[in-house]
């Protein structure tokens, strides 16, 4: 979902150095792989699953990992599952047709 962004803390030895990714576009999301023999990985994919960007971090580097899921908005919060609701006027308030 555009908006959502991963922050990855990493530690150089002489430091710390944080690491952005983020999904750029509409439909694109953020996603976070603990992978064997200690690999972090965090990549930008599409919604059929192509991964566009990803960045791969040594798990014992790694400091901190920081998900920023994008806002929701006020009408996937009403618990319809997304969709929006369309507010119907009673009878008396929509008005004449003619």
């Amino acid at each position: 979902m555009i908006g959502d962004r991963v922050e990855v803390v990493v530690d150089t030895g002489a430091g710390t150095q944080t690491y952005e990714i983020e999904a750029s576009k509409a439909g694109r999301r953020v996603e976070v792989n603990s992978a064997r023999g200690g690999v972090v990985e965090v990549a930008e994919v599409t919604r059929t699953g192509k991964p566009v960007r990803v960045g791969r971090f040594m798990a014992s580097r790694v400091v901190a990992l920081v998900e920023h899921p994008a806002a929701d908005s006020e009408d996937e919060d009403n618990g319809s599952g997304g969709r929006r609701r369309r507010r119907i006027k009673p009878a008396g308030e929509q008005g004449n047709l003619l």
